[in-house]
């Protein structure tokens, strides 16, 4: 089938020209619209995990790919997620309508891309049919810039100088560009330089960075631009689509399990072995077969047939929640989520698991923990714990952190080795009693599989900042979700330090301040002392 590009515009009501690339088949038969908006520049069309436009349009689907406002050629002013109620909703007016239309809309594309269809579903416009959101954040603030009330750094500094760098482009500032550019190039994750702050202020969309950084809790200013707050009324059927190492799993997951309680509709949930990019079958160090790679364009496919077409296609899957497994390195399907078979695992040491790597270890019964224990960690601002692979950090993945986990800022607790198969999946949850001797801290939390040759590699973690120091009540925080299958014969192992930089803001221990600049005359070692045994049971808590 031959495919038609055109570009074309339209004017929304506040008189703001937005421009597309659509790609036609060459036909007189009417046929239903896909549609992703997008900031990147419409060439791109999120080929970067997708299939290119053209593939889509060759199945029968005439495809929009939309600048945002103030993105590429459209006009107006780009203000982060501010617009894409009122722009999506006027959008999908006129693309209702196109020549060869048949009225009827569907929405796919991942991270911003994702979120833009949430706030056009918000909208509530009749030609919305469908949507397929991948890699969103549902809640900005707990979902996207903050985990556990730690700033997500490394990825909101890269993207607010993406964003402010293109702004500076399509500004026809050269000099404030070629500054950005550069700094996206070489992160400046220790402190920011003048001459970048100076251009990140003047260009980063709605000067974002500087709001997210200053709002440190779930307050109006978050509650005003997340689609959560607005989605109460919108009932879709939606293809829900994650990665186990995607930074955004949060959103997917809790926009999945808030519409399957309500909706009427289907809702199908994917999760990959993916990062927020790629979609391959290797990621880190690891790969994971060829049963990993992403087959998400074909069930789009098939899933805009069903309810764009009303034709059924053997390729959608037959349940709704499919999975990928690591460790079997194969799909699974389930019915929900969580259930009731939890599993626990106490910490115990001798006081020297940051010294080390056998001393610290994880109990199945917490009848043999009966003695108290303290391990400590001394946070020296000289030689932060380094990020390495996980969810929240570039690149993203599994990682061998064998000789990381050697370091004495580091506590390890390791299982014995396993006499039979160990499947987790979904949540797990620490309970950690903990105590420093500043008003604030952080603790950060890898899990990962020992194998019999000593090499580590991490498949899950999970980070939280503290504001209330007090070691009578346990630290409960959640790691990222997964799905594993640990073999017999290899281990389980929980890391905890006290940083994890930069994937997230250094945390000096003063619960006033929260600044991209951990560099400041008043900055001293932190000490935290984590507990175990006794009446003071930390623990791990998953399910199987």
């Amino acid at each position: 089938m031959s495919i038609i590009k055109t570009t074309q515009s339209f004017f929304t009501r506040n008189g703001i020209k937005l421009v597309s690339d659509i790609y036609r088949p060459n036909t007189s038969e009417k046929l239903p619209v896909l549609l992703m908006r997008q900031p990147y520049g419409r060439a791109i069309a999120s080929t970067v995990v997708y299939g290119h436009p053209r593939w889509y349009a060759n199945h029968g689907y005439i495809v929009v790919i939309q600048d945002v406002r103030g993105r590429g050629d459209s006009e107006g002013e780009f203000r982060l997620f501010e617009s894409e109620i009122e722009d999506g909703y006027d959008t999908l007016d006129w693309i209702a309508n196109l020549e060869g239309s048949n009225g009827n809309v569907g929405m796919y594309g991942f991270s911003y891309q994702g979120m833009t269809q949430l706030y056009a579903a918000i909208s509530q416009h009749p030609a919305l049919k469908t949507i397929c959101p991948a890699m969103i954040g549902y809640d900005l603030y707990t979902d996207w810039a903050y985990e556990n009330g730690a700033f997500c750094y490394q990825l909101n500094l890269a993207w607010a100088i993406q964003l402010a760098a293109e702004t500076a482009r399509l500004k026809r500032d050269l000099p404030a560009y070629k500054t950005l550019y550069l700094a996206s190039r070489n992160l400046p994750i220790y402190d920011i330089p003048i001459t970048v702050d100076e251009a990140l202020r003047k260009y980063c969309p709605s000067n974002f960075y500087y709001q997210w950084l200053s709002n440190t809790e779930n307050n109006e200013y978050w509650q005003k631009l997340s689609p959560k707050t607005y989605f109460q009324d919108i009932d879709l059927p939606m293809l829900h689509i994650g990665g186990w190492f995607d930074a955004y799993l949060r959103g997917t997951l809790n926009l999945y399990q808030e519409m399957k309680t309500k909706s009427k509709f289907q809702q199908c949930l994917i999760v990959g072995v993916w990062g927020h990019i790629p979609w391959g079958n290797t990621l880190g160090s690891r790969s994971f077969s060829s049963f990993a790679n992403s087959n998400i364009d074909q069930i789009q496919i098939a899933w805009f047939d069903k309810y764009l077409k009303g034709i059924e296609n053997n390729y959608l899957p037959k349940e709704n929640i499919n999975l990928f497994q690591m460790g079997s390195n194969k799909w699974i399907t389930k019915n929900n989520l969580t259930n009731k078979k939890n599993k626990y695992l106490y910490l115990k040491s001798t006081g020297l698991a940051n010294i080390k790597d056998d001393d610290g270890v994880l109990l199945v019964n917490n009848q043999e923990n009966n003695e108290f224990q303290e391990d400590i960690i001394v946070q020296d601002f000289w030689r932060n714990v380094p990020s390495l692979g996980g969810h929240s950090f570039v690149p993203s993945g599994v990682f061998k952190r064998t000789e990381l986990d050697n370091r004495s800022d580091i506590i390890t607790y390791t299982s014995n080795f396993l006499t039979e198969e160990l499947e987790i999946i979904g949540d797990i949850e620490l309970e950690i009693f903990a105590q420093s001797d500043q008003d604030s801290f952080d603790l950060s939390a890898i899990l990962s599989q020992v194998f019999p040759d000593g090499k580590v590699y991490n498949f899950t973690q999970g980070h939280i900042r503290i504001l209330q120091n007090n070691c009578e009540q346990p630290i409960k925080f959640k790691l990222q979700p997964t799905c594993i299958k640990l073999e017999k014969n290899t281990a389980l192992r929980l890391s905890i330090s006290t940083t994890n930089f930069p994937a997230y803001l250094v945390n000096t221990g003063d619960k006033k301040n929260y600044h991209h600049s951990f560099l400041n005359l008043e900055t001293t070692p932190l000490t935290v002392n984590i507990f175990s045994g006794k009446d003071k049971l930390s623990k791990i808590i998953f399910n199987t």
